[in-house]
């Protein structure tokens, strides 16, 4: 039996019989032009997007050497692609001649990475070996034409990568104590059943649905509302990063068992938050849903990159069946109930009903992630210490 997940459950059931809640200090209040902003909106997406450590793939989207994935992240087209010694590195996606694309966005597997245009090739380090016509282009140095490489580590099943190039970060610095409990989940492990990209509302509209029970009971009725317990939330701290407990109805049957007879991961519900824009939901049994929040062109707007994860490869109709029901149950979730209801306030956000969000004691966690996203746009505020875990318990 794990001692963490059994302490866990101990504090939900505490906060079940009482009808209570990890809580924050205090109320907090956020300005709308922190949700509406133009001009902030770009700087929060270059101090934070494009120069803090952000998830970008997960490891087992390249599982043997030559896999590599294509996209843009926030304008910035970024090839991954995992070595032939097994390191996975990022690059940009552009040709070092004449600027062209060099893989078109998506997955697939090379050993080489040959432009289009003019057949310029370099080998899976970004390094150029390789130039159509040679002998009549003229004397270059090849070394001085790879491609633009950006800092990459792998950790905890999660490539990360920096949006920036010659921005470098250490992965067990930016994480702290938050690295080892993402390592407890395994991911690198699991099987990928489906991914999907979700156009949703602007991203801190979204992130702040991500981080609450509150809404559960009225706005996930029909999904995760009936499984869990609305407005009850267990929560422990790392610095920006988060871990968010939920209760499930269930708890109720451990109020008169034995401790050394629970089964604590029946009954609670983990969420990892990584800052600025990852959530790991653990929901049903063997089944996992990740999701990555990417700003888009607008304060309005963003991508969600949806992974339904599995323990281990359906084999059966019935496991086939019951994945598939999972990856219903969180579209629904997400796409309908969740960023149905962000779409209708980030269109309120301009009707001038409110100068302000008001987020509630019982929101210590949306608190937590505004108020760290308030740090990194301090531009005075360069320094940052290894994250340690603080227990919200109450």
């Amino acid at each position: 039996m794990n001692k963490e997940t059994l302490a866990l459950a101990a504090r939900a059931l505490r906060h079940f019989a009482d009808k209570t809640t990890d809580q924050a200090e205090s109320t907090m209040e956020i300005p709308l032009s922190a949700y509406r902003d133009a001009g902030r909106y770009d700087v929060e997406v270059e101090r934070i997007f494009k120069h803090l450590p952000l998830a970008a793939a997960l490891s087992l989207e390249l599982p043997e050497a030559g896999n590599y994935r294509a996209m843009t992240l926030m304008g910035v087209p970024i090839l991954l692609i995992r070595g032939e010694d097994m390191q996975v590195r990022a690059m940009l996606n552009v040709c070092s001649h004449r600027g062209a694309q060099l893989c078109k966005e998506g997955a697939g597997s090379r050993q080489m990475i040959t432009c289009p245009y003019h057949a310029w090739s370099y080998n899976q380090k970004g390094d150029l070996v390789g130039r159509y016509g040679g002998t009549t282009f003229g004397d270059i140095e090849n070394d001085q034409y790879g491609l633009t490489l950006l800092h990459c580590e792998e950790k905890a099943g999660i490539v990360w990568v920096c949006l920036t190039a010659g921005e470098v970060f250490n992965i067990d610095t930016w994480l702290g104590d938050f690295g080892d409990e993402l390592s407890t989940l395994d991911l690198a492990n699991w099987h990928m059943h489906e991914q999907r990209d979700l156009p949703g509302p602007g991203w801190k509209v979204t992130m702040d649905g991500y981080l609450e029970a509150y809404h559960h009971q009225l706005v996930h009725r029909e999904t995760v509302g009936k499984y869990t317990v609305g407005n009850l939330l267990v929560l422990d701290t790392y610095g920006p990063h988060q871990r968010l407990t939920f209760g499930r109805k269930s708890l109720r049957d451990l109020i008169d068992q034995p401790r050394d007879q629970w089964c604590p991961d029946e009954h609670i519900r983990l969420i990892h938050s990584g800052f600025p824009n990852l959530s790991i939901s653990g929901i049903l049994g063997d089944h996992c849903l990740v999701s990555q929040v990417f700003p888009g062109e607008t304060p309005a707007t963003t991508i969600t990159r949806q992974t339904i994860l599995v323990a281990k490869k359906p084999e059966t109709s019935e496991q086939l069946k019951a994945t598939n029901e999972f990856s219903a149950l969180t579209l629904k979730a997400v796409q309908e109930e969740d960023y149905g209801i962000g779409f209708s306030i980030q269109s309120g956000l301009e009707s001038g009903a409110n100068d302000h969000f008001l987020f509630g004691r019982n929101e210590p966690a949306v608190q937590n992630y505004h108020r760290w996203i308030a740090k990194f746009m301090d531009s005075k505020n360069n320094s940052w210490q290894r994250p340690k875990r603080r227990s919200y318990e109450n």
